[in-house]
């Protein structure tokens, strides 16, 4: 029976640090899923953040670009009046305002060269640019050098181009973050 009883406890005793090891192991194995969870978990949710910035940038430089269409129909309508003085004074008023409006799509133009990717950076940086001519015939026929209108007139198309251009570039970089789940 001595023996019998020395067997059963060192049987018990292994059984129990066997019991216990696995229990190690397991709660080992289990904290370790739960990191990899956890991470996993938080590339994911920043993944999306960065695809919301982003999209909130796009969006934002879109409306601005929009605003800025409008303003220029504005400028347009006024070009077309005949020479006067109160169509100098409203030109002047609205050459502010255009002036104002690009500080806007300037800074959403920055925003969304912070936000990438290069894609969408580089077509926003061509959009801002189209409102380069726009400015300059304003000017031009602010300072009677020409006609404006003309210039101003040419202007339109390349500038709904480069919006178009961004446009593709975002959607085709939303699209691609989308398809990823992560930084595109």
């Amino acid at each position: 029976m001595g023996d019998s009883s020395w067997w059963t406890l060192a049987i018990a005793a292994v059984t129990g640090g066997t019991a216990v090891l696995a229990s190690w192991v397991t709660s080992r194995g289990s904290a370790q899923a739960a990191r990899i969870q956890a991470e996993i978990a938080a590339r994911s949710q920043s993944a999306e953040r960065l695809r919301e910035s982003r999209r909130t940038a796009y969006l934002e430089l879109i409306e601005q670009t929009h605003r800025m269409g409008e303003l220029y129909w504005e400028i347009s309508a006024t070009l077309r009046l005949p020479g006067s003085d109160d169509r100098t004074a409203t030109l002047t008023e609205l050459h502010d305002r255009e002036v104002a409006e690009y500080a806007k799509i300037r800074r959403c133009t920055r925003v969304v060269e912070l936000e990438g990717p290069p894609s969408a950076a580089a077509a926003a940086l061509s959009l801002q640019k189209a409102t380069g001519p726009f400015y300059a015939a304003v000017k031009q026929e602010l300072a009677g050098e020409g006609d404006g209108c003309d210039a101003f007139d040419v202007a339109y198309r390349p500038f709904w181009a480069a919006l178009e251009n961004f446009v593709d570039a975002a959607r085709d970089a939303h699209q691609r973050a989308e398809a990823s789940g992560a930084d595109a």
